[in-house]
């Protein structure tokens, strides 16, 4: 039977990795390490810490994962990287582990983070987000399912990213970006619904109209930001409009970013 383990991998006697994975040649693997089934570990690749990868993932050559945050507030307490299933992890990402004792790094299921792409601590991916090369997510940054980042930008901590968000290349994320929405440029602005992302996710004509009414009152109206969500109640109870207005509400909260501005007058807006 062929070994699933290259012989040069330096592997801690007390990692847990399950039979079926598979180590590339040079990976160092720490002793608190768990990896489920048939996961692949590129060379040259570093797992340490806490560190909780579940199946089918595909690490490839010298990601680092796990290792201490860069965050001088961390003192050695004990943090975790947690990680699903179904996730490709390409060239040269790193992913630490998070500040805050018993805190964790989150990344959850069938994510594509690109090569060099940068997962600081205490953030938190959902599921089926694509992010692309070369971004930094600092501490703290929340990203909700299905949304697209594209390549060179960064994204400021605590920032929120909402679901089937999309982001445009070489942008400064430094506030919250609303779900369904497109936003580009530096700074960054909310240039107009996603709806390229939700026609492919299969939002109905129906949802993607509610959608359009949502952004004309939310960044084509005048209204300020309870007016406007007073509108989006009269505009139905859709699970859509549901989220939207949470997340729109929460951003408002302590210790979040608030908005990105819209291109016109309207909630958000630099104008309003």
């Amino acid at each position: 039977m062929k070994t699933l383990i290259h012989p040069t991998a330096v592997i801690h006697p007390n990692a847990d990795l399950h039979p079926s994975v598979q180590v590339g040649a040079y990976a160092v693997i720490g002793g608190h390490v768990k990896v489920g089934p048939e996961t692949v570990i590129g060379a040259h690749v570093v797992l340490d810490g806490l560190t909780e990868i579940g199946a089918r993932n595909q690490i490839f050559p010298g990601a680092a994962i796990g290792l201490e945050p860069q965050d001088l507030k961390y003192v050695g307490e004990p943090t975790w990287v947690k990680i699903g299933d179904n996730n490709v992890i390409r060239e040269y990402v790193t992913i630490n582990r998070a500040t805050g004792p018993e805190e964790a790094t989150i990344i959850g299921d069938s994510n594509l983070l690109m090569a060099y792409v940068h997962v600081g601590h205490n953030c938190v991916i959902e599921n089926n987000v694509i992010i692309a090369n070369s971004v930094a997510l600092a501490g703290h940054v929340h990203i909700e399912s299905k949304a697209r980042l594209s390549g060179v930008l960064g994204v400021h901590q605590f920032v929120h990213i909402g679901q089937h968000a999309m982001v445009g290349g070489m942008a400064r994320i430094d506030r919250d970006i609303p779900p369904f929405m497109l936003v580009e440029g530096n700074p960054a602005k909310i240039r107009t619904l996603n709806l390229v992302g939700l026609k492919r996710a299969g939002y109905t004509n129906s949802e993607l109209q509610t959608l359009r009414k949502a952004f004309r009152i939310l960044y084509r109206s005048e209204l300020n930001f309870k007016d406007a969500l007073e509108q989006l109640e009269i505009l139905g109870d859709t699970a859509i409009l549901q989220h939207l207005r949470r997340f729109l509400l929460l951003s408002q909260m302590p210790g979040r970013r608030g908005l990105v501005p819209g291109k016109g007058r309207g909630t958000g807006s630099d104008e309003s």
